[in-house]
């Protein structure tokens, strides 16, 4: 693909496109539409995803509102109660939630939830944004089903600014109000098939879907537009294994689209035999990177192969917080590509995504190396790749959870770059 062609995408997908909206649905059709426009045919397959119309949110701090967006998913009832700011996660500190409205740092995951409940907090807050930044943005978030588990209690998020005001000025009370509809909606795999000689396939995936505030262009419609270059090249070029390119849906919301492909195609993982998954790619700063959830050989190789290419490159083993993870927990051996940027010249999740972190020559010179790389595996007399996991990986991937529990009090501005580079 030429740079001014993948800028043009950048510009035709500068919106905002959450799982299981129409927005991603428009793009789900338009990435159908790029396929056709190579001469192949793509398919979308729509999944069940849990969806909510807030109708009304509110946060009283003593008396005084506060602007927050409910969290989605959470429920619907008003809770009055002192408020607590929660610093640590420690026995005694998690004593204090009890009948309480939590004010927490960082991210409402799964195990800060099931310390919330399982000592009495009645509420919470969370915040996000940067205190050194202009703006008031606030993320749009939700409770999660595997999070709540049906056990919900109502949540908000508000600004860093805001929180950082909250605890400086000091507070007793607070009040969360919520009114919403909550249902079932529909999220989109767009899923592409280019048959081999071989009856095993080589998976490509990447999400197209975007968080509240992003247009996510590097995050990740750049990995969207890898998959299309990869599938461009192999228009022109034989391939001996058949090739499946998985635009996934719903993945900022829990990698929702990969898991449901994986769960919805279980016989046809056992044809699979790699895994590559595109990640946020071709930003105009940054260092090319892999993470095998492999044999370390692969590895290796890849750090040669990326030698003999003239690309830099730096990686490991290890367990990518992205859509490669459902495969690998399905046997399939997986391999993420990134080009990881610091936060401070390419963040996400946040309204500063856009475009003006892309560069069309960066996105095609990487775009040419994962042809490169993808002919290899593709052409192989056999895949070269060891269809068995590896202990240590299947233990990473067991004990991601546990992982995650230490995680959930950062604050994470670039995903996986402070994880596993």
């Amino acid at each position: 693909m030429k740079p001014n062609e993948i800028m043009r995408i950048f510009e035709d997908t500068a919106y905002v496109r959450m799982g299981g909206t129409e927005e991603e649905l428009k793009t789900a059709r338009y990435l159908q539409q790029k396929v056709a426009a190579l001469g192949l045919s793509a398919e979308i397959e729509s999944f069940p995803v849990d969806m909510a119309d807030m109708e009304e949110d509110g946060l009283w701090v003593d008396g005084e509102s506060i602007t927050c967006k409910g969290y989605r998913n959470a429920g619907s009832g008003t809770v009055e109660a002192p408020l607590y700011y929660l610093r640590a996660r420690d026995k005694w500190s998690l004593s204090n939630c009890r009948g309480k409205i939590v004010l927490v740092d960082g991210y409402m995951g799964y195990w800060l939830y099931q310390d919330l409940l399982e000592n009495g907090a009645v509420g919470f807050i969370t915040y996000d944004g940067n205190v050194n930044y202009t703006d008031f943005d606030i993320d749009q978030r939700e409770l999660r089903s595997f999070v709540h588990k049906g056990n919900k209690i109502p949540g908000v998020n508000i600004n860093a600014k805001t929180a950082v005001a909250l605890v400086k000025k000091g507070f007793q009370t607070a009040r969360i109000h919520l009114k919403q509809h909550e249902y079932t909606g529909e999220s989109r795999n767009v899923v592409l098939d280019m048959p081999g000689e071989k009856p095993e396939y080589i998976v490509f995936s990447a999400h197209y879907d975007s968080t509240s505030l992003s247009q996510g262009a590097y995050d990740n419609m750049s990995g969207s537009v890898g998959l299309l270059g990869i599938a461009e090249y192999f228009t022109t070029h034989p391939h001996k294994y058949g090739l499946r390119f998985i635009w996934c849906g719903s993945e900022e919301r829990g990698l929702l689209g990969s898991k449901a492909y994986c769960a919805a195609h279980e016989e046809d993982l056992k044809n699979v035999v790699l895994n590559i998954n595109l990640d946020m790619i071709g930003c105009i700063m940054g260092k090319f990177i892999y993470c095998c959830t492999t044999e370390e050989k692969l590895c290796h190789y890849i750090e040669y192969f990326a030698a003999e290419q003239g690309m830099e490159i730096e990686g490991s083993q290890g367990v990518y917080s992205s859509d490669s993870t459902p495969f690998a927990d399905h046997g399939v051996p997986a391999l993420s590509f990134a080009r990881a940027s610091s936060p401070n010249t390419a963040t996400i999740h946040n309204s500063y995504d856009t475009i003006a972190l892309m560069s069309g020559e960066q996105m095609a010179q990487d775009i040419a190396f994962l042809n490169a790389f993808s002919d290899r595996m593709a052409n192989a007399a056999m895949c070269p790749v060891d269809r068995e996991i590896p202990e240590n990986m299947k233990e990473k991937l067991d004990s991601r959870k546990k992982e995650q529990k230490k995680m959930e009090s950062l604050s994470q501005t670039s995903k996986d770059y402070h994880k596993n580079v």
